[in-house]
């Protein structure tokens, strides 16, 4: 009972004896005794309830404040663990990772079509795109050649900061049997380096590529005649945004009067090259330049014995437009470095009737822009060319002159690391005397990375 019932029930017991209290007073002094005896009796019965519900009323406060108290007290829930990202062996954390990807294409070649198995049938390669044939129409081609995995290790050993990868792909190797049976195709390395502090020691990406830069293509490497691509031996050492390496020689040589190539073995000096990257919140612009000994060397009676200077530089650029799009591009040019740019689409050198090299000019280039339409859905519009500048007096007519490229694709994520797409791309090759041929592809592919 609350301390008002009790004052309310006080109060009618005081009215309920008011009536009778007057009507003993005129009768009976004894009577009227007893019943202020009795009353005081009942109002003090009242008090003691009203002072055991204030106690009990001050007990329920205590144990709120004291509930409140603990509750307030209490440490949050733990966090949920991080993922585990790689496993320890040793000092070293390994991980491991990679892609699958299926492409299933359909190409038009106006100047004949490849025989099947050719790498132009999986990707596009400007420097071989048939020219002079006849059209036979429409080819298919399905392929999950492009699937990729790698493993990485990093770890502190002896004070030193120690990582390794080694990376390899299914896209170059064909396997044993073809297309009528299984499908084969054999692991290719592609990067396989340790780095120890600052230094890189195997094959990577030459220090001549800016990779940050190429755009998001179906393609394997998309604008192919307008990158510079290679991979290679190499020693390589990073301050920073300033990296040198020296690197694998090797030259490719066209001879006298032909369009015949010839790779040469013979360079005694390995290729330097250097790069600058300036990165901002804006985006980046990277500079790379190369310095190179182009040799060739024969015996016999006509033996050849020459060495000359190849030099390039690239200049490459990522500029961001919003949260998302992005403008990204690429300008190189040299003379000798055609192993370098659009997967050789021209040689190093050419021979004179000498025996002397004579360095080939070149200069070549791409420009993408890539737009997020929503979040999980993003094109890229893409063009690239590279122009050759051949002596037409050592050089035969059949010889690569220009290639061009356009492509543009859509691209769906609907989770994490899947990549749903399709991708339209022309490209053209012109040789030295004005025979040119193209094609045409519609390429559909889906990627998924682990």
């Amino acid at each position: 009972m609350t301390r008002t019932e009790l004052l309310g029930t006080a109060a009618a017991i005081a009215v309920m004896f008011t009536p009778g209290l007057a009507a003993a007073q005129s009768q009976d002094p004894a009577a009227l005794e007893a019943r202020i005896a009795q009353l005081e009796a009942t109002l003090n019965a009242l008090k003691a309830e009203v002072d055991a519900s204030r106690a009990q009323q001050s007990a329920v406060q205590r144990d709120i404040i004291r509930i409140d108290q603990t509750v307030a007290a209490a440490p949050a829930p733990a966090a949920p663990p991080a993922p585990v990202d790689g496993f320890r062996i040793g000092n070293n954390t390994v991980k491991y990772g990679g892609f699958v990807k299926a492409d299933y294409s359909l190409s038009q070649y106006s100047g004949g079509d490849p025989a099947n198995g050719d790498f132009q049938r999986e990707f596009y390669l400007p420097g071989t795109v048939p020219v002079g044939g006849a059209s036979e129409g429409n080819a298919a081609d399905f392929n999950a050649h492009q699937t990729r995995f790698w493993l990485t290790t990093d770890g502190m050993i002896g004070g030193r900061k120690i990582g390794t990868r080694i990376e390899m792909d299914f896209q170059v190797l064909p396997g044993t049997g073809d297309q009528r049976t299984t499908s084969p195709a054999t692991p290719a390395l592609r990067r396989a380096y340790v780095t120890v502090d600052k230094w890189l020691f195997g094959q990577e990406w030459t220090n001549f590529q800016v990779l940050s830069v190429l755009p998001e293509t179906a393609d394997y490497v998309g604008p192919t005649e307008g990158t510079t691509f290679n991979r290679q031996a190499q020693v390589r050492y990073t301050s920073g945004p300033f990296s040198l390496s020296v690197e694998n020689p090797d030259t490719t040589v066209t001879a006298f009067n032909s369009a015949t190539r010839i790779v040469a073995d013979d360079n005694t000096m390995p290729d330097i090259t250097a790069r600058y990257a300036f990165i901002r919140p804006w985006g980046e612009v990277q500079v790379a330049g190369i310095v190179r000994q182009l040799a060739y060397e024969t015996t016999g009676a006509t033996a050849i014995d020459d060495t000359t200077v190849g030099y390039g530089v690239s200049v490459a650029a990522k500029i961001k437009f919003g949260e998302r799009d992005d403008l990204r591009a690429m300008l190189t040019g040299g003379e000798g470095i055609g192993r370098y740019v659009g997967l050789n689409f021209t040689n190093d050198a050419a021979l004179d009737a000498a025996g002397n090299l004579e360095a080939i000019p070149l200069v070549a280039g791409f420009a993408a822009y890539r737009h997020y339409w929503t979040p999980q859905w993003r094109s890229s519009l893409i063009y690239a060319f590279q122009n050759v500048d051949n002596d037409r007096a050592i050089s035969a007519l059949t010889v690569n002159k220009s290639a061009f490229s356009i492509r543009g694709n859509l691209i769906y994520s609907p989770v994490t690391a899947l990549d749903l797409g399709a991708e339209l791309s022309l490209g053209e090759r012109e040789l030295e005397n004005g025979v040119s041929g193209d094609v045409t592809r519609l390429t559909v592919f889906a990627k998924y990375g682990f």
